[in-house]
């Protein structure tokens, strides 16, 4: 198993450890806490595959540069990226797979503690579920080319502003179980994270029909 890999088994562990304390009510900054760290792992994957492609040619601070936006040496990260798609083609699945694992253990939680409505969910598994489909045919949704795939997909800022949303909202929804928190908050809360997730998948869908009518020409 790649380290990478192990870094996502990790974050998952670490995040199902967290879900457990939320439903014993343990003090609310404990699994907040381990929920960060859970999601920080999230890049720490992505790392250890560069790291590893490059045979340690690529430093943590290169690579946090090129996260927080430095193109000096994104061509020579891309060529890598590239690289591990072609070696190792399960290893950007193994990423996805923990992403939507850990998404829907979040989403089950809550609802089975009685804070988010079942509807939410169905919107959650029919929009992954789709965009999934799309995405696998696809291959990858590393190379976005559309101005919308960028903006609101694959670009750091994307990126970036998801997981602050997620990280946000479950740590809110925390809580208002544990600690009682006001429940509309939570609501506005939930409210805007799918409302960013829904045009994500938007994203990643224009991305697909896009290639496909390049295709046709």
């Amino acid at each position: 198993m790649r380290d990478a890999d192990k870094a996502t088994v990790i974050r998952l562990l670490i995040l199902f450890a967290a879900l457990y304390l939320v439903i014993l009510k343990v003090n609310p900054a404990i699994p907040i806490a381990m929920f960060a760290i859970s999601l920080a792992l999230d890049g720490v994957d992505g790392y250890l595959a560069l790291r590893q492609q490059s045979k340690g040619k690529v430093g943590l601070m290169e690579y946090l540069h090129y996260a927080l936006g430095d193109r000096s040496n994104a061509k020579a990260i891309k060529a890598l990226k590239q690289g591990i798609e072609k070696s190792f083609a399960f290893g950007p699945r193994i990423d996805i797979a923990g992403d939507r694992i850990t998404e829907y253990a979040l989403w089950v939680l809550f609802l089975f503690l009685h804070i988010v409505p079942l509807f939410v969910i169905l919107i959650i598994i029919v929009r992954h579920s789709v965009t999934d489909a799309f995405m696998g045919a696809r291959g990858t949704s590393s190379k976005m080319r559309t101005w919308i795939g960028r903006a609101v997909y694959s670009s750091n800022l994307a990126r970036g502003g998801i997981n602050v949303v997620k990280f946000v909202t479950f740590s809110y929804l925390m809580l208002v179980y544990i600690s009682n928190y006001p429940l509309w908050i939570g609501y506005l809360l939930i409210a805007l994270l799918v409302i960013y997730i829904v045009l994500r998948g938007v994203a990643e869908m224009a991305e697909v029909m896009a290639e496909q009518r390049e295709s046709k020409k």
